[in-house]
């Protein structure tokens, strides 16, 4: 499979069969280059503009926005219930963490998770191999928390998202302090290729290109 990333929490993740998921799609307040793609499954974990353009999609595509079980072919989806924020909601609404299974791995996309995660909640999401975290606070986890989050998930790759770049309009965290705490890595470009053979040959955390 190959997972892009168009910055933000928007990466588009392409099974070998060609089904295209994308996730959370932002708009042009953001300030990255729109993601105009096809996609047969759109993933969005909250309303906000900055995760839920659907409208940059082209063509038809299952749009799920829920927590549950879903299916798409040989892929299967899940939607867990969290929160945007560390005070149940209250702050800032729910947040839902997709773990999707295509070609024999498991990718969980945390969206703007807002807390450390429960025994609860872990042992729904299972054992993961990709995982894409927020790092950049303020509106999501910081990159400490991120850290203990990754620590209690224990993916073979994590790769952070929800950061301070360039070209990203307003405010987050830049990933150079979590990045140097955690013994990251910054990949050259911004698609991986990964399956079963390959995936330990990848750093265990790495940051992507966007452009």
């Amino acid at each position: 499979m190959k997972i892009k990333w168009f910055g933000h929490s928007c990466f588009l993740i392409t099974s070998d069969n060609g089904t295209r998921i994308l996730t959370d799609p932002f708009d042009e307040q953001v300030g990255y280059p729109l993601p105009h793609t096809e996609a047969d499954i759109v993933t969005v974990s909250h309303n906000h503009f900055d995760h839920d353009n659907v409208s940059v999609v082209k063509g038809s595509f299952k749009h799920i926005k829920d927590a549950g079980n879903f299916t798409h072919g040989d892929i299967s989806i899940k939607g867990i219930s969290t929160f945007h924020d560390e005070l149940g909601g209250a702050k800032r609404g729910k947040n839902i963490v997709f773990i999707y299974s295509i070609d024999g791995i498991t990718i969980c996309h945390l969206g703007d998770l807002g807390h450390v995660l429960s025994e609860e909640q872990l042992e729904e999401i299972g054992q993961v191999d990709v995982l894409l975290v927020p790092i950049g606070d303020i509106y999501t986890i910081d990159g400490d928390t991120a850290i203990k989050v990754i620590k209690s998930i224990n993916p073979r790759i994590s790769i952070p998202m929800h950061y301070k770049t360039e070209h990203l309009s307003f405010k987050l965290a830049e990933p150079e302090r979590f990045l140097e705490k955690i013994d990251g890595k910054r990949y050259p470009g911004n698609e991986l290729t990964i399956n079963a053979d390959n995936i330990s040959e990848y750093p265990e955390v790495l940051t992507l290109n966007y452009l």
